[in-house]
C-alpha cells in the first residue's frame, strides 16, 4: 500500500468512531448533549482501534530528511566512539548501506553524513534532539532508529566498550529504557548479528530472516515476540498483533521512515511473522 493511500486510510479510521458515536447519540437522545457524549465515546474508540496509529501526529516531510541524516551521522559517531574507525566498522557500514535501497545521490549523502558523524564537529545531543522533536516522540520510529544503529554496532565491534556506552546514551535520549534495549540486543544476536563469522548477513549484505545463532529456535521465537513460554495463547496472539502493527513497513514509511530503509522494517516483520508461525505450530493454535 502506498504511503499516501495509507495516510488517507488512517485519517478515515480516526473519524469513524466519532461519526458513528455522534449518530448513535442523536438517535438515542435526540439532544445535543447526547451527540456530544457519543462523539467523546467514539473518539476513545478511534484511539483504541488505531492502536499504534493513535500516537502523536508527525510530518513525514520533516521526519524523512532528519531521520536519514541523523541515522548515518550517528552511525559514524558510534563507529568513532572508541577513538578510531576500524576496518571492521567500515565493512559494517558498507553492509548496512547495501541493505538500504540507496540510489547514487543517496549513497553520496549517506557517506557525507557518516563522515561528519566521525568528526569532532558532530553534536550527538543536538542531532538526537532534532530527531526526537520532528518525530514528536513516536516510539515506533525511534525504536526503528535504535535498531538500525544497533545492527551496525553489532556488525562492527560487537557492541563492546565505548560503543555500548554510546548506544546506551542514544537509547536514553530516545526515551528507550534498559529493558527494551536489552530485549532488542538479545533478538538481534539470536538472529545472527554480532557473530564473529559474518554478523548475520550473507556476502551480499542481505539479512537472513529466522537465523538464531544456534540457539533453540522455539526459545528464540518467544524472545522475538517478547512473551514467556508460560504465556497463554491469547497473550501470544496479542503480542504478535501489537508488534506487527507497530512495525508495519507501510505505516512506518507513511510516518516518515525513509523509503530507502524500508527493507529493515520488512526484515523485522518477517522475523515477527516467522516467530509467530513457529509458536503457533508448536502449540497447535489455529
Amino acid at each position: 500500500m502506498q504511503p499516501r493511500v495509507l495516510a488517507v486510510k488512517e485519517m478515515a479510521m480516526n473519524w469513524t468512531g466519532k461519526l458513528v458515536g455522534a449518530l448513535l447519540g442523536f438517535i438515542l437522545s435526540r439532544r445535543p448533549l447526547g451527540v456530544l457524549i457519543g462523539m467523546i465515546a467514539g473518539h476513545f474508540y478511534d484511539l483504541r482501534m488505531a492502536g499504534g496509529l493513535a500516537g502523536p501526529r508527525v510530518d513525514p516531510a520533516l521526519v524523512r530528511p532528519a531521520f536519514f541524516r541523523t541515522a548515518f551521522g550517528v552511525m559514524g559517531h558510534i563507529a568513532k566512539s572508541d577513538g578510531r574507525v576500524s576496518e571492521q566498522d567500515i565493512a559494517a557500514a558498507r553492509r548496512i548501506f547495501r541493505q538500504f535501497n540507496l540510489n547514487d545521490a543517496d549513497t553520496r549523502a549517506a557517506i557525507d553524513c557518516y563522515t561528519l558523524g566521525k568528526s569532532n564537529a558532530f553534536e550527538l545531543t543536538a542531532a538526537l534532539g532534532e530527531l526526537v522533536r520532528v518525530c514528536r516522540g513516536r516510539g515506533d520510529l525511534l525504536r526503528m532508529f535504535l535498531e538500525i544503529q544497533m545492527r551496525a554496532a553489532l556488525m562492527g565491534d560487537g557492541l563492546q566498550g565505548a560503543t555500548r556506552a554510546t548506544l546506551v546514551r542514544i537509547a536514553q535520549a530516545l526515551d528507550i529504557g534498559s529493558i527494551e534495549f536489552t530485549h532488542l540486543e538479545t533478538v538481534l544476536r539470536l538472529q545472527g548479528y554480532g557473530m564473529a563469522s559474518g554478523q548475520g548477513s550473507d556476502r551480499s549484505g542481505g539479512y537472513r530472516p529466522g537465523t538464531t545463532g544456534g540457539r533453540d529456535a522455539l526459545a528464540a521465537a518467544y524472545e522475538v515476540l517478547d512473551v514467556p513460554r508460560s504465556a497463554t495463547d491469547a497473550e501470544v496472539k496479542r503480542s504478535y498483533r501489537r508488534q506487527m502493527s507497530q512495525n508495519h513497513p507501510d505505516k512506518l514509511v507513511a510516518r516518515g521512515l525513509p523509503e530507502s530503509m524500508l527493507e529493515v522494517a520488512k526484515q523485522k516483520t518477517q522475523a515477527i511473522q516467522a516467530a509467530w508461525e513457529r509458536i503457533r505450530e508448536s502449540r497447535g493454535m489455529r
